[in-house]
C-alpha cells in the first residue's frame, strides 16, 4: 500500500531482540482446532511460569495514568454485559520497567505510551468524535498527563528510553516518539524524535500485516502514519521473549494477530498486562458484581469475558486469556481476581450505569 513504508517480506530483514521464550511455541501449530490448543495454552503456562520466576526482578516498576475515555460496552464487556449503558469509560495508562542487563547497563522500558492527542485520529475514535457534542465530550474523557510528563515527574530523560512497547499498535501514532524521514503537514514539519534511542518491540507478523490491513482491522489501525516513520526504529520479535530480569514480552494473538502481553515478576508475585480484557474481573467474572457478567459465564460455561472491539480470531484471542490467567499470580488485595492489569482498565463513571467494576488495581507498583 501506498500509505505504508515496506512490504510484508521487508519486515523479515529488520533487527530482533530478547532471549526466545521455548516453553511457549505457536498454539497455532497445535493439531486438532481451538479445544486442544486452550489445553496446551494452560500446560505451556504453568511451564513458562516456573521458569520465569526464576529469572529475578526488575528495578522498578511504576503506573502512570494517561486518560480516561469512553469506550462501547458491547465491546469491552462481550456479549455479557446487561447494562443499560451504551458506553462505559476505560483508563489508559502506561507502565515505566527500569532493569540492570547482566552487563550492568540500565535500561528503561515504556509500556504503553500512547501519544493520546494523534491517538483521535484512529479511524473508530474520529468518528465517534464527530457524533459527540463538544460539551458532552468534554465530560466523558479526562486527560491525565503527557508521556513526557510523567518521565520528567520520574527523572527519566527521553533519551535514557530503550524501549517502547504496546500490546498491539491499534490507534498508535509513532512520529513525535521516533521521528520521521519526511516533512509531516499536520506535524507542522519533520519532527526529530522525542524518544532518541527508543526502538518499538512488536510482533514481526503485525508489523507484516499492516501493510495489507483487512476491513476488520481497518477502523483501528492509522497506518498513513507509518508512511514515513523508519523502519529502523522497530525490533520485531517472534512469538515469546525474555526481555530482562522478571521482564517478558508474551505472544497472546487473537484481540489482533500479533498481540502480546507484559509479563512482570514483582515483589508481590506475577504480573500480566494486555488489552485482551479490561478488568481483572474479567478473568475470574463468576466473582464479578457487573450485572450479566456471572450470569452470562455460569450459562455459557465460558471462563473470561473478552475485550472484543475487533474479531480477528476470537477463539484464539479466549485460549490468550486463559494463558494470561494461568499465568497471573492471584491479588494482595483479593484473592478472588488475578494480578491482571489492563492496559485500558475499566473506570466506574456516573454517567455509565451498571459499569462501575467490582474490583480496580488502578496502578502496579514495584521496587527491588
Amino acid at each position: 500500500m501506498a500509505s505504508f513504508p515496506w512490504s510484508a517480506t521487508d519486515v523479515v530483514d529488520l533487527p530482533t531482540i530478547g532471549t526466545r521464550v521455548d516453553t511457549l511455541t505457536d498454539l497455532g501449530a497445535v493439531p486438532g482446532g481451538p479445544g486442544p490448543r486452550l489445553a496446551a495454552a494452560r500446560r505451556q503456562g504453568a511451564d513458562f511460569k516456573r521458569e520465569f520466576v526464576t529469572t529475578g526482578r526488575p528495578d522498578s516498576v511504576t503506573t502512570c495514568d494517561l486518560v480516561t475515555l469512553p469506550y462501547p460496552t458491547r465491546f469491552g464487556l462481550f456479549r455479557a454485559s446487561r447494562s443499560v449503558a451504551p458506553f462505559l469509560s476505560i483508563t489508559n495508562r502506561m507502565l515505566v520497567i527500569r532493569w540492570h542487563d547482566t552487563d550492568g547497563r540500565s535500561r528503561v522500558l515504556l509500556f504503553e505510551p500512547s501519544d493520546v492527542e494523534l491517538g483521535k485520529y484512529t479511524p473508530y475514535f474520529d468518528r465517534l468524535a464527530q457524533r459527540t457534542p463538544d460539551v458532552l465530550a468534554r465530560r466523558m474523557v479526562t486527560e491525565h498527563e503527557t508521556v513526557l510528563g510523567h518521565l520528567a515527574r520520574l527523572g527519566i530523560a527521553p533519551e535514557d528510553v530503550d524501549y517502547v512497547l504496546f500490546d498491539h499498535l491499534h490507534t498508535q501514532d509513532l512520529r513525535r516518539w521516533v521521528g520521521t524521514t519526511a516533512h509531516q503537514d499536520d506535524l507542522g514539519g519533520r519532527p526529530e524524535p522525542l524518544l532518541p534511542r527508543a526502538k518499538v518491540v512488536v510482533q514481526r507478523d503485525e508489523l507484516a500485516a499492516m501493510a495489507e490491513l483487512h476491513p476488520l482491522q481497518r477502523p483501528w489501525y492509522q497506518p498513513g502514519t507509518y508512511r514515513d516513520v523508519p523502519p529502523g526504529a522497530f525490533l520485531p520479535i517472534e512469538g515469546s521473549v525474555l526481555l530482562g530480569p522478571g521482564v517478558a514480552v508474551v505472544k497472546t494473538p487473537g484481540h489482533v494477530f500479533g498481540n502480546q502481553s507484559l509479563v512482570l515478576h514483582t515483589s508481590t508475585g506475577v504480573w500480566v498486562s494486555s488489552e485482551n480484557v479490561i478488568a481483572a474481573e474479567c478473568l475470574t467474572p463468576e466473582h464479578s458484581r457487573l450485572p450479566g457478567l456471572a450470569r452470562w459465564s455460569r450459562e455459557w460455561g465460558q471462563e473470561v469475558v473478552l475485550n472484543a472491539n475487533s474479531l480477528e480470531t476470537t477463539a484464539d484471542q479466549y485460549n490468550s486469556v486463559v494463558l494470561e490467567k494461568t499465568l497471573a499470580d492471584p491479588s494482595q488485595d483479593d484473592p478472588r481476581f488475578l494480578q491482571f492489569f489492563p492496559s485500558s482498565e475499566l473506570t466506574g463513571a456516573w454517567t455509565n450505569p451498571g459499569t462501575n467494576p467490582t474490583f480496580s488495581h488502578r496502578t502496579l507498583t514495584h521496587t527491588s
